[in-house]
């Protein structure tokens, strides 16, 4: 061995000590760390071709503790997307390209790796005890700065509390990624699933709406789902929400959260009071109650007293606040449903900041909800405003929303699993339709997006007087189908005027899912 490899060799060792010293904190500790593996690994992987495959996932250069090693991975990782070999050599050939080779200590220590590991048979549980020493030093950071500039004066604690979620979120996402299933363990899943729906005989999957014809559709809202729910102000998507919210907590016994951005919880709560004790919602905002009237309120609310529905008004939520109330409801009280009223007076970042425009804003809170119905397993309902453009197009088939007018971005489409529509004809003064029938009182689901299963038109019944949506009765506007039609009331393909129509005993129109016929950029209908 040269007498400059034995030199190289001590300036590593030196160096590695120096290091370690200064790691030393104020209280005297030395933060996470596991070399004598870190060794093991980088020596692993220079002598058997397939370990890298099975840490590649696990493994980032900063994760490495010591900065030598962080370089040497790098390395080793440049040389795999080349889809070269990597050994001894081709990792020293590299380290002298990047120009790193003295810095982690020549050759010599390259080698010396090598001979501290006799094989790669458990590299995946080393790799991953590097990576859970990694994680503790980042959670070490992070309150580190938290607690220093948690003792400044200047310090907003709004932004503080941002950067803390902020930080503590991006170290889960980033580290605690789910390892891939094999297929054997999935269909056991799906089996146990299907064993357990077997069982149900309402055809409910989800958490109830309360619609019978939504319900038909969709076995109500589904886990991890993100639904967008859109119209024009004054619709009554807030009402529509409330309804479902009422309906799966008060019915159904499902705990469900409603972030509303737009309305006090005094507001929000009247309107259910109305809804579930049918007084007039402008009675109760006056409080111009007759003594029945009293009596009729206070009998009809106990129920929705003992309901496990939350509300929380906070104003200008952002993103991250929202994730981290979700977090700690799911943790608290089990929800089973979270409904945002609504998406557009969301904050994408702390507040007061401002990062890019506000379609990319929007587009990231949009994934931040899909996001948060995956984690935590249940629905997400997030409200929606509409463009003017609806507005502006003539005729009672004109009224009626696309896709398209959905409001500042385009990503609320793609990340939706449903997007669903209100539409009242009353709200444009169309008083009844071409066939001459009333139109009072009528209200629209129009489901124009829907991953899993079919689209269609639910009719429904606004209740104005009371804020709320209801079924329609079963002989509400609703002949019999003609001899050609199907009983299942599906909808013709490119065609709403099956919906004065429907089945007598669904009230509903179903057609069936387009989503694999065309792009998510062009119109369903």
């Amino acid at each position: 061995m040269s007498m400059d490899n034995e030199q190289g060799g001590k300036n590593s060792m030196t160096a590695r000590k120096s290091r370690l010293s200064n790691t030393i904190s104020s209280q005297g500790k030395i933060p996470p760390q596991a070399l004598d593996l870190e060794e093991a690994v980088l020596g692993a992987l220079m002598l058997e071709k397939d370990a890298l495959s099975a840490v590649i996932d696990v493994l980032k250069p900063e994760v490495f503790y010591n900065a030598a090693h962080q370089k040497i991975f790098e390395a080793i990782h440049i040389l795999f997307e080349k889809s070269r070999p990597v050994d001894i050599l081709t990792v020293t050939a590299e380290l002298r390209t990047l120009g790193s080779l003295e810095m982690v200590g020549g050759a010599y220590y390259i080698t010396n790796l090598t001979n501290r590991v006799a094989s790669a048979a458990n590299i995946e549980f080393h790799a991953r005890i590097i990576s859970q020493k990694y994680i503790q030093r980042e959670l070490i950071r992070i309150s580190t700065e938290i607690i220093t500039n948690a003792y400044e004066d200047t310090t907003d604690i709004f932004d503080l509390l941002d950067q803390a979620e902020k930080g503590l979120f991006e170290i889960a996402q980033n580290n605690l990624r789910r390892d891939t299933q094999k297929m054997d363990d999935i269909i056991k899943q799906s089996l146990a699933t299907l064993e357990e729906l077997r069982t149900k005989t309402d055809g409910l999957t989800g958490v109830p709406t309360g619609f019978t014809g939504l319900d038909r559709i969709t076995g109500g809202w589904q886990k991890q789902d993100l639904v967008i729910i859109a119209a024009r102000p004054a619709m009554g998507k807030t009402a529509f929400v409330l309804t479902c919210a009422r309906n799966a907590a008060v019915d159904f016994n499902k705990p469900c959260v409603v972030f509303s951005l737009e309305m006090s919880s005094v507001q929000l709560v009247n309107r259910l009071i109305s809804g579930e004790a049918e007084i007039e919602q402008e009675k109760i905002r006056k409080g111009n109650l007759a003594e029945w009237e009293w009596q009729q309120l206070h009998s009809k609310i106990g129920r929705l007293t003992e309901a496990p529905l939350l509300i929380d008004d906070t104003p200008a939520l952002n993103i991250f606040e929202f994730r981290a109330k979700c977090r700690r409801l799911k943790a608290q009280y089990d929800i089973q449903m979270v409904i945002v009223d609504y998406l557009q007076l969301m904050h994408g970042k702390g507040e007061g900041k401002g990062g890019g425009n506000r379609e990319q804003e929007i587009g990231s809170i949009s994934r931040a909800l899909k996001s948060v119905a995956k984690e935590l397993d249940l629905p997400v309902l997030a409200l929606s405003q509409l463009s003017r453009a609806v507005e502006s197009r003539p005729g009672l088939q004109g009224k009626r929303p696309m896709l398209s007018d959905l409001r500042e971005s385009g990503s609320i489409e793609q990340d939706a699993d449903m997007v669903l529509f209100l539409y009242r004809p009353e709200y444009y003064g169309i008083t009844e339709d071409e066939q001459g029938r009333s139109q009072a009182g009528i209200g629209e689901v129009i489901i124009a997006k829907h991953r899993n299963g079919e689209t269609g038109i639910v009719p429904l019944k606004f209740v104005g007087k009371f804020v709320k949506f209801v079924d329609l009765e079963d002989d509400f506007n609703a002949p019999s189908l003609g001899s050609g039609e199907s009983s299942a009331g599906m909808l013709p393909s490119g065609s709403f005027d099956s919906f004065h129509n429907p089945t007598p005993q669904s009230n509903v129109i179903i057609r069936p899912s387009k989503m694999d016929d065309y792009n998510d950029d062009d119109p369903p209908f």
